[in-house]
Order: C-alpha cells, then sequence, then structure tokens
C-alpha cells in the first residue's frame, strides 16, 4: 500500500503502518520542528510542504492507494474561534478534498477534533462529507477513543484520553467497504435484537444469582459502591482486594451469604468504585465491611494523620485524589520530613507524552536548527498528533477489507 501524507505532524500514521510493510510516497508538512522530526526518522521521503502548492507536486494521479492526513483542528475545536471552513485553516479540509480528487486514491482517512461535528450546526462536517461523496467516495465515519483502540503492539491501548472524529473513504461511491473499516459487523447488520429479547438473556442481580445457588459471585463484578452502603475501617478491614456487593454480608467460597468474619476468602476480587460521599464507619451490626489484603482507601484528614492508620497502608498505592477528598497529604508528607519542593504535582516529560500517543521513546528527540530539540516543540508535536495506536487499528481494519477484494 502506497500511501500520500499531508499534515503530516511527526508522523504517527508512518510509525503505525510501517510493520504492515507500507510505503510512504510523500509528506506534506510545513512546520518547521515538525519537517526537522520527519527528515530525521525519514530522510528518504521527501518532504512537498506547503498542501495548497499541491497542483505543483511530482505526484501523477493513480499513482497512491491512500490519502491520509488530520487537517488543523483548531477552526473546528471547542475551544477555537468556531469560524470552520470560514477559517482558511478549516479550508485545508477543501484542499484536502482537492487533493484527492486529483490523485483519485482507492482509500482516504481523515482525522479531525468531534468538534467539526458540532461547528456550525453541523454544516461544515455536512459539506466536507458531501464532498467526498460529490467527487465519488463512498464514506463512514466514527469518534475513537485512543484509551479504547487495542491492536498488535498496543494490547492495553494508550493511557490518555483522546476522542477524534476518523473519515475513512472508498472510491467509487463504496460506503459498505468504508464501514467495514471504522464500524463492527453487528452494527450495520440491521437486525439488532429487540429489546424484549434483549432483556430476556441478560443477566440478573449477582446477589439473586448467588443466592439462588445457580451460580457463585465470584468473579463477578457490583456495581459501583453508593454513599449509602458503609465501609468499615476498623480492626484490619481497610477494604481490600475483594468481590464487591451492595449488601452488608458477602459471598463466600463456601457457598452462601456470610458474614464479614466468615468471608476470608475471595482475594483477589476487585472492589468498585466507591461513590463520593461514601461514610467509612461502622455498621448497625457491625457485618458491613469487606474484607482482605489491605488496599487504599480514601483517607480523609484525621485518617491520614492517625499513626494507627497511616502504617496500615504504609506502602499502598493511593486512589486518585478529588477536589471532595479534604485530603491534606502535603502538609502530612511535610510534617513527615519530605522536602516540600518534592510535594505537589509534576510536569509530563515529553517522553511520557511520547508514550501517551504511543510513539517509540524520544521519537521527537532530533537535532533541529544545529542543536537538540528544546521541550517546548516536542510538546506541541506530540499534541497535535494523531494517536499511533488508533492509526493501526485503522490501517489493519483497511488491510483486512483490502483482502477480502
Amino acid at each position: 500500500m502506497k500511501y500520500l501524507s499531508v499534515c503530516s505532524g511527526i508522523e504517527a500514521a508512518t510509525v503505525a503502518w510501517h510493520p504492515l510493510g507500507w510505503e510512504p510516497v510523500a509528506f506534506s508538512e510545513v512546520n518547521p520542528f515538525a519537517s526537522s522530526v520527519l527528515a530525521h526518522h525519514w530522510p528518504h521521503v521527501p518532504n512537498l510542504g506547503d498542501m495548497t502548492q499541491h497542483e505543483n507536486w511530482p505526484i501523477e494521479p493513480g499513482s497512491i492507494d491512500l490519502l491520509v492526513g488530520g487537517t488543523p483542528c483548531q477552526s473546528f475545536s471547542v475551544a477555537g474561534l468556531r469560524r470552520g471552513l470560514a477559517d482558511p485553516r478549516g479550508n485545508l479540509a477543501l484542499v484536502y478534498l482537492a487533493i484527492l480528487d486529483r490523485l483519485r486514491p482507492r482509500w482516504c482517512v481523515w482525522e479531525n477534533v468531534p468538534g467539526v461535528l458540532s461547528s456550525s450546526g453541523g454544516r461544515d462536517f455536512g459539506a466536507f462529507i458531501g464532498a467526498l461523496g460529490d467527487i465519488g467516495y463512498g464514506f463512514a465515519y466514527r469518534v475513537l477513543d485512543a484509551q479504547y483502540v487495542r491492536v498488535d503492539g498496543y494490547e492495553r491501548a494508550v493511557p490518555q484520553r483522546r476522542r477524534r472524529v476518523f473519515v475513512v473513504g472508498h472510491l467509487g461511491g463504496d460506503w459498505q467497504r468504508a464501514a467495514q473499516v471504522l464500524l463492527e459487523p453487528s452494527s450495520v447488520r440491521g437486525d439488532s435484537a429487540t429489546r424484549a429479547s434483549t432483556r430476556k438473556t441478560s443477566t440478573g442481580s449477582t446477589r439473586a444469582r448467588a443466592a439462588s445457588g445457580r451460580e457463585r459471585v465470584i468473579p463477578e463484578i457490583s456495581n459501583a459502591l453508593t454513599a449509602n452502603v458503609r465501609l468499615s475501617i476498623d480492626q484490619e478491614t481497610f477494604l481490600a482486594e475483594v468481590l464487591p456487593t451492595i449488601t452488608r454480608n458477602i459471598y463466600n467460597t463456601e457457598g452462601g451469604w456470610a458474614p464479614l468474619n466468615e468471608a476470608q476468602h475471595l482475594i483477589p476480587e476487585v472492589c468498585g468504585t466507591i461513590a463520593d460521599g461514601a461514610h467509612y464507619g461502622g455498621g448497625a451490626n457491625g457485618q458491613d465491611a469487606y474484607t482482605g489484603r489491605i488496599i487504599p482507601v480514601a483517607f480523609d484528614q484525621a485518617q491520614i494523620t492517625s499513626p494507627t492508620n497511616r502504617s496500615r497502608a504504609q506502602g499502598k498505592v493511593s486512589p486518585t485524589i478529588n477536589a471532595t477528598s479534604r485530603m491534606r497529604v502535603a502538609q502530612t508528607l511535610k510534617a513527615e520530613g519530605f522536602d516540600a519542593r518534592f510535594v505537589g504535582v509534576r510536569r509530563l516529560t515529553p517522553r511520557e507524552c511520547e508514550r501517551l500517543q504511543g510513539f517509540p521513546d524520544d521519537h521527537t528527540l532530533v537535532p533541529h536548527r544545529g542543536k537538540e530539540a528544546m521541550d517546548g516543540p516536542r510538546y506541541r508535536a506530540i499534541g497535535n498528533s494523531m494517536a499511533v495506536n488508533v492509526m493501526r487499528w485503522i490501517g489493519r481494519r483497511i488491510e483486512q477489507v483490502e483482502g477480502e477484494r
């Protein structure tokens, strides 16, 4: 598969598609730092520069199989001016279509922020996909979130929430092929199960199924714990890696519902989320706590400053701290003798940001203007890039559809 990349940035597409054996014919990038990254990693691939000059490019119609690009998103971003296609940057989306119309590849992939769907009341996106259809491409579009896209090389996806709109087009008005890339087969069959039949096959409550003896609770997952679920932290209970239930008792490995002191074998099940406002205290009958190995709980100020409670949590990993937790961790750490300079939230490094996008370490640590790249341009280039795992997934899906021709 030969492709042309426009608005190339630091080339998430090429990093993603290299294992597929796909070949970039050329890039189109005007940003100086991003151009340095391209020249460093792919010196043999020409950077054609300004995409508005595409008519002068030495690329003939029919010479590429795919056009990929994420035209500048600022004009479509909720954080931007929302001028959409009236913005010169937004108009690069139309330049993308002009390149597509001239070169006529079989496939196209276009990416943008979710704000494009509502820009100008949806008219901008409607104009784009309408023009895509007018020049002979069937298309499908979908919002993909990088944190959920698992593919070879990224079995755990990437650890960031990054939602983007992806449009895939196929020449000849064949929208089914485009849909096969982005959508799961069951979503386009048109014969989804009715609500009534779905309800018949849905699972009952965890407690009902366990109490009936049909099936043990483990390893079922319970609903999130709500504020009316009281969790005791007295004695050694501190909430543990156990199977959460919304009841005062726990289903143990021996069968049946048992009080706390008999439910000792649920490790290592995962406890559900504790909702804001959940009360950490003893219950009326003293049997409303879960048991097992110590895992972190949301300590309030009194708990974290208590030597007994703090020692029980020693070495354990704290959960996310939110604004309503009223936790004074920094003050406590300072009181324990930690240097105040090391108490606080630090900034992510460029390398960590590269990992969040799925790039190899130091992908952007390249020579730029005669010296090693500074952090500022690296942060901007990484933030403007596509997520590599998502592009790998799209490439794999196109490869699969191509194999069915």
